[in-house]
């Protein structure tokens, strides 16, 4: 899985859809900004692609951005489509499945949890 560690440049603008590639088989995943408190990342999958089953102790924020995904939180399917957002909650099994391919930004908040 690519992962792109560099920041988006700050104070300037720009496309959030176009900032990050499709690559055939992967799930792409670029750093737009990462902080003690949380982060904020762009993500592609390539079609068939997924984030396998994991647990965070924290929620996070995902929003389509292009494309249609498939979110499991403990095992309920749901399908986001452009457009749309959904908030996983913390310590909460969940997976997200690319039956096709598609962009998302990710936003994971650690504060709060003290």
């Amino acid at each position: 899985m690519p992962v792109e560690n560099t920041e988006v440049e700050k104070s300037k603008i720009f496309i959030i859809v176009e900032i990050i590639e499709y690559v055939p088989n992967a799930v792409v995943i670029k750093t737009i900004i990462k902080k003690t408190t949380g982060n904020v990342s762009a993500v592609s999958f390539d079609s068939g692609e997924n984030l396998s089953e994991k647990m965070s102790p924290f929620d996070t924020f995902i929003q389509i951005i292009e494309g249609r995904a498939e979110i499991l939180i403990d095992g309920h399917s749901q399908t986001l489509e452009t457009g749309q957002s959904i908030i996983i909650p913390a310590n909460t099994k969940n997976t997200i499945n690319a039956k096709e391919r598609f962009k998302m930004i990710s936003t994971i908040i650690k504060s709060g949890y003290e």
